[in-house]
């Protein structure tokens, strides 16, 4: 389903080249669990913005159901973003303004489709998260820990087919973490859903069913 050819992204800092990815190559089929760890600043999080569309590569490509997404326009990598994958980042980045509910539908916002059944489905994970008291809540009436489980919910309303997330379960309990790795287990178990999940965490990363560790830029794969 995914397949990273040679990719590559470096960043000039003060006249010195940094290899944040260096000649990446690994596949992911349909349906995996995926993990990378690495200590801060081995390129996890670099990697993942460039297969999520987010981050242009020097070089390489990204194909995604054999297209690659940096030869599309603009226009075009958002559409098929937004339609394809969910991500789930480091911060909660929940917008001040919105209500939990609706912060959890904002990516349906950019699609075709909208109606009772998508409210229906961010109610249902509003209550799987366990935060069904707070869908009217604003994030300054959330703690930490509650605004990152209103941002995983966030990242499966529209029924994406890949997942990318950045230290999905910073900020949460222990309890809580173990919950919201069931919750992936089981969508990824029943909805086919693909993961590619960053952690530093070797418990978390275990859960996976394909195991990476990335160091200064390059990835290798544990057996």
């Amino acid at each position: 389903m995914i397949e990273v050819r040679n990719l590559r992204k470096t960043y000039n800092i003060d006249g010195q080249i940094l290899k944040a990815v260096d000649e990446v190559s690994f596949s992911v089929k349909k349906g995996e669990m995926v993990s990378i760890i690495g200590h801060s600043g081995s390129g996890k999080t670099t990697l993942l913005s460039l297969i999520g569309g987010l981050t242009r590569p020097d070089s390489g490509q990204v194909l995604i159901d054999r297209e690659n997404i940096w030869s599309m326009t603009d226009d075009v990598l958002s559409e098929f973003r937004n339609r394809k994958m969910n991500f789930i980042y480091q911060f909660s980045s929940l917008i001040p303004t919105l209500t939990s509910l609706e912060n959890i539908l904002l990516p349906t916002a950019f699609g075709k489709e909208y109606g009772a059944d998508t409210e229906k489905h961010a109610r249902e994970l509003l209550e799987i998260v366990g935060l069904n008291e707070k869908i009217n809540s604003f994030p300054s009436h959330l703690s930490g820990g509650q605004q990152r489980r209103i941002a995983i919910a966030r990242a499966f309303v529209n029924r994406p087919a890949i997942v990318l997330a950045d230290e999905p379960t910073g900020d949460l309990d222990e309890e809580t973490e173990s919950e919201v790795l069931e919750l992936f287990s089981r969508i990824n178990r029943d909805e086919q859903t693909t993961f590619i999940m960053v952690t530093h965490n070797k418990d978390i990363a275990s859960k996976a069913q394909k195991r990476f560790s990335m160091s200064n830029g390059v990835l290798s794969e544990i057996s």
